[in-house]
C-alpha cells in the first residue's frame, strides 16, 4: 500500500487533495528555511547594532556602524526616524515627544513586519493540513467502498487495502503539519525575543532623541 497506489486509483478530488498537500508542504518548507535564514541574521545584526550604537562617540560614527551591520535595516530606519525635523503638516504639530513616539512606533512596525512575514502562511499549512489529509482519507474511503458495492461477495482483505491506502492521506496531512507547527512556535519566541530588544532600543532612542534639539549635522 502506498500513495502512488492510492493517486492511480484515485480520482479527481484524491489527486487534487494530494496535490494541495504537496503544495503545501513545499510552500511551508521554502518559507522555514527561508526564515531560519532571516532570524538568524536578524538575531546577530540587532546584537551587533545595538551594541555598536550605545558604544560609539557620536550619531554619525553609530550610524556609520549600523549601515554596515543592520543588513536587514531594522535598525538604521529607526535612528534616522528620530532626527526630527521642523515642518508644517499636522505630522509635526504635536510637540516633539509625541512626534517621536509615531515615527518610531512607525519605524518598529515595518522592522516587525520583516520578521513575522511568513508566519501567517505556517500558521495555515500546520492548522489546515491535517483537515485536508483527512478530507482525502474520507473520499478515498468512500470512493474504495464504491467500487466494492458491485462486488458480490466482499472479504475483509478486499476491505482493508483500500481504506488503508485511504489513511495514508491523513498521514501525510500530519507530516505536512507537523514542520509547520514547530517551525512556526520556534520562529515565533525568537521574533518575540527580537521584538523586545527592538522595544526596548526604540525607547532608549527616544530618550536619548528628546535630549537632543536634533542629531548633529543629520538635521
Amino acid at each position: 500500500m502506498n500513495l502512488s497506489h492510492l493517486l492511480s486509483l484515485g480520482d479527481g478530488v484524491t489527486v487534487g487533495v494530494a496535490l494541495l498537500l504537496l503544495a503545501m508542504s513545499v510552500a511551508s518548507w521554502v518559507v522555514i528555511l527561508w526564515k531560519a535564514w532571516l532570524l538568524r541574521q536578524a538575531s546577530q545584526d540587532v546584537a551587533r547594532c545595538t551594541a555598536a550604537f550605545w558604544q560609539s562617540a557620536s550619531v554619525e560614527e553609530a550610524l556609520a556602524k549600523l549601515q554596515a551591520f543592520d543588513r536587514l535595516a531594522l535598525l538604521v530606519p529607526m535612528v534616522l526616524a528620530s532626527n526630527l525635523e521642523a515642518g508644517t503638516t499636522l505630522a509635526t504639530a504635536a510637540d516633539k515627544s509625541q512626534q517621536l513616539t509615531r515615527v518610531l512606533r512607525n519605524a518598529l512596525h515595518l522592522a516587525l513586519a520583516k520578521l513575522q512575514y511568513g508566519q501567517v502562511l505556517l500558521a495555515t499549512v500546520g492548522s489546515t493540513a491535517p483537515f485536508v489529509g483527512l478530507l482525502g482519507t474520507v473520499w478515498g474511503i468512500y470512493h474504495a467502498l464504491l467500487g466494492l458495492a458491485d462486488v458480490g461477495q466482499v472479504s475483509i482483505g478486499q476491505i482493508s487495502a483500500p481504506v488503508g491506502e485511504a489513511l495514508i492521506m491523513t498521514a501525510a496531512g500530519l507530516a505536512v503539519a507537523l514542520p509547520a507547527v514547530l517551525a512556526y512556535n520556534v520562529m515565533g519566541r525568537v521574533v518575540g525575543r527580537l521584538e523586545a530588544e527592538l522595544e526596548g532600543f526604540a525607547r532608549d532612542l527616544r530618550e536619548l532623541a528628546l535630549s537632543k534639539p536634533a542629531w548633529p549635522g543629520l538635521s
